[in-house]
């Protein structure tokens, strides 16, 4: 696994078109590979300045009762990358007058509800109305990791988080989430997701966080004077409250006969013919998405007795009240996959597929060490912005990732 470390800028960009470029490694066999790219946008003034001082408040653990799901999984060997940027347009001119506040980050700590795992097993849980700060604030900062009964952090060799997703709704106040069924599939009026600004369409990727393996050593801070804005009662329907999903997909590699092949979800590991919802995987398909949903087991060496164990997702949210000080930023999420059809005129529609084959390397390119694949796809954006964090995020076989601007003078 490869991990980039968090890009930040304090210069100011630009742009209309943005192309993400993604490079990997080929392999002897097919792989399937992931990669969509995080954004943060404002166009607002800045008047105020805002410098948080941080203090810790008390830890609260969210210890509820299971949601069954069904959700994602890569491939036949797959890549996953993500690649995050914070791009915030800014309007500043010399004559306004900055004023300096000072304010209080606030954090807090909680633990999702038990995800039950033995050697081999797939845990892809949907856990609504989870505990999650209230009130009209600014989200600073949100990472997460999964911990045993006893709070210690459990390795990646042992149980591999293939993601997490952190998702925001709003519910009528006497709405009762269903379980076993992701939020894509939730139908009832009294029920609302609450999108992020990017330009997938049909409920693909529309979450406000996601990450993976990887979370331990990515940093999501927002800097100042960002923040992503959330429960602004003027923004709540009557009758609604705002409420948070969190998404959770481990996977137990312990005594597994191909880890590599479970964390990456080959069909051929996990014995499977039929996605989560029963029905057949198309012709061709040897790994994905829909291999290694909930419930499956990846085949694990004879003999191997592992006991079944407790685990939890620790999530850690910073934040601060929301006031003037505060430049609010739209979150956009897109995808290297993203095919946009212009066939509809002005109403363009995005062809998010989330994931991509990477045919296996010839013996030619192998010979002469050139064994690269390259996906690309290029956006338009909606509007410019101003650049203030990126990172990127590789799974076995990935080499980087590249944004690209096309620059309006």
């Amino acid at each position: 696994m490869l991990t980039r470390q968090p890009y930040k800028s304090t210069k100011r960009h630009h742009f209309r078109n943005l192309s993400l470029s993604v490079v990997r490694f080929h392999f002897c066999s097919c792989r399937i590979s992931y990669c969509y790219l995080y954004l943060l946008i404002s166009t607002e003034k800045i008047k105020t300045l805002t410098l948080s001082s941080y203090h810790r408040t008390q830890s609260s653990l969210a210890l509820a009762a299971e949601a069954l799901g069904k959700k994602m999984g890569p491939s036949c060997q797959s890549l996953v990358l993500l690649l995050a940027v914070l791009v915030l347009g800014l309007s500043l001119p010399c004559s306004d007058a900055i004023r300096i506040n000072k304010v209080k980050t606030r954090t807090n700590v909680y633990l999702s509800p038990k995800l039950v795992l033995e050697p081999g097993s797939v845990a892809d849980k949907y856990f609504y109305n989870i505990n999650f700060p209230k009130g009209h604030i600014a989200i600073k900062y949100f990472n997460a990791e999964v911990i045993d009964e006893e709070g210690s952090p459990i390795p990646l060799h042992e149980t591999y988080l293939h993601h997490w997703v952190l998702a925001r709704y709003y519910a009528r106040t006497s709405y009762l989430e269903p379980e076993q069924i992701g939020f894509e599939h939730v139908e009832n009026s009294d029920f609302q997701l609450v999108r992020n600004s990017g330009l997938c369409q049909n409920n693909v990727l529309g979450q406000y966080y996601g990450l993976g393996s990887e979370t331990r050593k990515t940093d999501t801070h927002v800097p100042d004077p960002f923040g992503i804005e959330i429960g602004n009662p003027a923004e709540i329907p009557a009758g609604y409250e705002e409420r948070w999903m969190l998404n959770v997909h481990a996977i137990d590699t312990r005594g597994a006969v191909d880890r590599l092949g479970c964390t990456e979800c080959r069909c051929d590991l996990y014995n499977v013919t039929k996605d989560g919802q029963g029905q057949p995987l198309r012709p061709g398909y040897k790994g994905g998405l829909y291999c290694c949903y909930d419930g499956t087991q990846c085949s694990v060496k004879q003999g191997s007795n592992g006991v079944k164990r407790s685990l939890y997702l620790r999530y850690t949210v910073k934040w601060v009240d929301w006031s003037d000080s505060i430049v609010p930023v739209k979150i956009y999420i897109f995808d290297a996959t993203d095919r946009t059809d212009q066939s509809a005129g002005s109403s363009l529609k995005h062809d998010c597929r989330v994931e991509y084959n990477v045919e296996p390397c010839s013996t030619v390119d192998a010979v002469n060490d050139q064994c690269f694949h390259n996906q690309q796809a290029v956006i338009t954006m909606p509007t410019g912005g101003y650049i203030v964090y990126g990172v990127a995020h590789q799974h076995t076989g990935g080499l980087g990732a590249t944004l690209y601007r096309e620059v309006l003078f």
